[in-house]
């Protein structure tokens, strides 16, 4: 009896129990961040900074984008007040 003379069987997905990788690693399933938390953070972030990164994260929430483009941080930048008053500037780091 060749392959295609045998009656189709029934596919089933099985899961195996004893062997979950995660669980042999001693990993455990961590919920993701889900607000910001400056605390956790090796510095200090000034108002200003709190401002932009609680903004960020309620557009994130609001427009179900985890990485939104940088025209959409552009967006929520213009969304708080700020306008380019000055010729741009180079950054010190």
């Amino acid at each position: 009896m060749t392959n295609s003379d045998r009656p189709p069987q029934e596919t089933t997905h099985r899961v195996d129990t004893k062997h979950d990788v995660s669980a042999s690693r001693g990993r455990k399933k961590v919920e993701r961040r889900r607000h910001i938390d400056p605390t956790t953070c090796e510095r200090d972030y000034d108002h200003q900074e709190i401002e932009f990164m609680t903004a960020m994260d309620d557009y994130k929430r609001r427009s179900g984008r985890q990485f939104p483009t940088w025209s959409e941080v552009l967006e929520v930048m213009r969304s708080l007040g700020y306008r380019q008053v000055a010729a741009p500037s180079e950054i010190t780091l």
